[in-house]
């Protein structure tokens, strides 16, 4: 019922007029019955406060394009295609290391062979890099910023589908809040909307599917090193063509080990200043490619004829559909274009590909083919054997920088899906240390990146040959497309309301395809596929174990919470005394009086004489603007000298420490107080300066953190398997990984905390 409401007399809200901040608590108050249990009570009064204050001052510092309609100098898109180069496609790039090695993994291949496998990998990175993400995908993006979790935090604004109910209807006033309302199929847009908050196994669903693209995106961070720099170092084999896999394999863990242990450093500045290197390895390949396709086999040109792919199926059908989960390689990294775009435009990005990613591979496919016509035992090292002897060493140097750049934007972006899921309350806390304060989004996980190493290391060391480890590559790329196409099927029914015909125009073409590669990869399940779903398996447990229990701990809470008309009950003192300071109690709710508060009044003989409910509250959103970051209003009457403080973030802002957090709040509070009783001559209250005081002296006696200590157990009624995913998985999550004061950058020495059982 959200009882708080009927004393929470004053909201402080920013950027809102006053008749529209009035609508909007009048809107809620009826969401909650409050209009009826507040008969002729004063009604609440909106205030109205301008500031350039935030609690975050780098939450806006945006390297590139903070949103995807914002119009771009032609100059300033140019430049941030270029410096997309060095982020976004090292990846995709370094595929043609390996591609027809693992096409043709088994078998030497004959001519027709050839041209069918390059016809399938012209028309692959048509059909999917450049039409389905280029010009469709990235304009699913969620204020500039892309992803699966982007995609579903879009769809979670435009429907109530979140596990975690905290939505308030400020929220919707936030400038990234914005919804895409249209006409043209708003009917059937509203019935997709409907079917969706009400079922729960579609939010499960939804859920797990944005869960299991993350998993896979974790998936190909682990392989991407593994495969790149495997295939670099191989090129070493022209000083000792001897050397065995062992060695090879030796060298490459040595090169992934340095690749991991310069994290800590900050690596934000690794995509901007080897941008250069990256063009120079596309400008080499692209450039190779047209040097052997006019040397060797100009005839080759003939796949572009897609009637080569039909004959490919017709003489051997089945080596055909196995040879499918080596030419889906050319298309790793294709999901960075995506997943990278909050720092750059969707424009930048387009022209980047199409203007140079694009030409530069199908070049260096079309020169491999050309040669491997003339010479196709050499298929198993195609890229190397095809280098001219002129230019191999430069070659292969800038290859072993383009596989270490490659292998550092998959780590990157490791790391920041990591912290976007836990944001969302999808992941157990780790720490998060920002490595830039002007490239936002740049960010270091030590546990991860431990984890990673080790995951990498491992790999390198037991299959040693890239062709094994492309078989385990393939499911995690087509796994991440199929779960794209699913989600960008949703937004285009129910946001963009997109025409039946269209979406089952796309369906058809891209599903029918992405299913086909999909089947082909599973076909190499046993040897080396069973990876990649192992790890996302793993990811994918204990993602949604830890969100199951942060959801029932939540819905807990709000079963749990105390009524105001306990606080009436207690009195102005709270039923003890009150000693000078300020005490900061720590609450996932946004309404009501939380549990744990009796319990701190139960345990301790005395709390502070100022007393401030905070609530960190993640929105999905990409960024909450700086002057859009707090929400405060009083709790009680005035001389209960309790107060209400939501402090709202988005999934990829960052927070300061404790000491910025205490001085900013201190300036929002005086004004909160100002404001409440601000006076029609224009002159403010001396009651409300007389407050003030008393709020900096109980400042200046010091401030202590109260926050709860909770053990979650299973409730007496509770199953079997209940009782062991609540008592034990997620009990030895919470109990290795990082505590809430850690994650909440609380110092020790201000920090009390009183234990309480939770029962779900």
């Amino acid at each position: 019922m959200g009882e708080e409401e009927v004393v929470e007399g004053v909201v402080l809200k920013i950027e809102m007029g006053n008749d529209e901040k009035e609508n909007t608590m009048r809107e809620r108050e009826r969401e909650e019955g409050v209009e009826e249990q507040m008969g002729k009570e004063q009604q609440p009064i909106s205030t109205h406060l301008n500031r350039i204050d935030s609690l975050d001052k780098e939450a806006n510092r945006v390297s590139g394009m903070p949103a995807s309609s914002k119009v771009l100098s032609m100059a300033v898109v140019m430049q941030l295609a270029f410096q997309s180069i060095g982020v976004v496609y090292g990846d995709i790039g370094t595929s043609p290391l390996y591609v027809f090695a693992s096409t043709f993994a088994d078998r030497v291949p004959s001519n027709d062979d050839i041209v069918g496998a390059l016809s399938l990998i012209i028309y692959s990175l048509t059909l999917f890099p450049l039409i389905k993400y280029v010009f469709i995908v990235l304009w699913a993006n969620d204020n500039g910023d892309g992803g699966t979790f982007a995609m579903y935090s879009l769809i979670c604004r435009h429907s109530k589908v979140s596990a975690i109910p905290n939505r308030q209807a400020e929220d919707m006033d936030l400038s990234a809040y914005k919804l895409q309302i249209l006409n043209r199929h708003l009917k059937r847009a509203e019935k997709i909307k409907q079917a969706l908050e009400k079922s729960s196994w579609a939010k499960t669903g939804l859920l797990s599917l944005a869960l299991l693209g993350t998993c896979m995106v974790i998936g190909d961070g682990i392989l991407t090193p593994c495969i790149s720099v495997l295939s670099a170092i191989d090129g070493v084999r022209k000083i000792d063509a001897g050397l065995s896999n062992d060695v090879i394999a030796m060298i490459s863990v040595a090169i992934l080990v340095a690749l991991f242990a310069i994290q800590r450093f900050g690596t934000d500045k690794v995509g901007y200043t080897f941008a250069p290197l990256i063009v120079t390895w596309y400008l080499f390949i692209g450039t190779i490619g047209i040097f052997n396709f006019m040397r060797h086999d100009s005839t080759v040109l003939k796949a572009f004829n897609p009637i080569y792919i039909i004959s490919y199926f017709r003489r051997d059908p089945k080596e055909a559909w196995i040879s499918l989960g080596g030419v889906v390689l050319c298309m790793t990294g294709t999901e960075a274009m995506f997943a990278d775009l909050g720092h750059f435009s969707v424009r930048s990005i387009q022209i980047a590909f199409a203007g140079l990613i694009y030409p530069c591979l199908i070049c260096a496919y079309v020169g491999q083919a050309a040669y491997l016509s003339n010479v196709p035992t050499d298929v198993s090292d195609a890229f190397y054997k095809s280098t001219p002897e002129c230019v191999y060493w430069p070659m292969f140097a800038v290859a072993v920088l383009a596989s270490i750049i490659a292998s550092q934007a998959m780590i990157s972006a490791t790391f920041a899906i990591v912290k976007q899921s836990m944001a969302l309350g999808c992941f157990p806390r780790v720490r998060v240390i920002h490595t830039s304060h002007k490239h936002e989004g740049q960010v270091y996980i030590p546990e991860i990146n431990f984890l990673l190493m080790f995951a990498c290391v491992m790999v390198t060391a037991s299959f040693k040959e890239t062709t094994k480890i492309g078989n385990a590559y393939g499911i995690a790329v087509v796994a991440v497309m199929i779960v794209t196409s699913s989600l960008l099927v949703l937004i285009m029914l129910m946001i963009w309301q997109t025409s039946l015909m269209l979406v089952a125009l796309f369906v058809l073409v891209f599903f029918s395809f992405e299913f086909l590669y999909f089947s082909s990869v599973l076909y190499k399940f046993s040897k080396g596929g069973y990876l990649p779903l192992s790890f996302a398996a793993m990811l994918f447990f204990v993602m949604y174990v830890w969100h199951y229990v942060q959801s029932r701990r939540h819905a807990f809470e709000v079963e749990q919470k105390v009524s105001t008309q306990y606080l009436h009950n207690l009195g102005s003192n709270l039923g003890i005394s009150r000693v000078p300071g300020v005490g900061l109690l720590y609450t996932e709710l946004t309404r009501g009086i939380p549990a744990i508060f009796p319990h701190f009044l139960t345990n301790l003989p005395a709390i502070h004489s100022v007393l401030i409910f905070v609530s960190v509250k993640y929105l999905p959103v990409n960024r909450v603007m700086a002057d859009e970051r707090f929400l405060l209003r009083r709790v009680g009457p005035k001389d209960y000298k309790m107060y209400r403080c939501i402090v709202r973030y988005g999934y990829r802002d960052r927070r300061v420490g404790n000491e910025e957090f205490e001085r900013l709040l201190m300036e929002h509070l005086k004004s909160l107080i100002r404001m409440e009783n601000w006076k029609e001559d224009g002159k403010g209250n001396a009651e409300a300066e007389e407050e003030i005081r008393f709020l900096e002296s109980s400042w200046t006696s010091g401030v202590v953190y109260l926050l709860g200590h909770s053990e979650v157990k299973a409730s007496e009624d509770s199953g079997l398997l209940k009782r062991v995913v609540v008592n034990y998985v997620y009990d030895f999550l919470r109990r290795n990984f990082r505590q809430g004061f850690v994650d909440l950058q609380i110092p020790n020495k201000n920090l009390l905390q009183v234990g309480m059982n939770y029962y779900i």
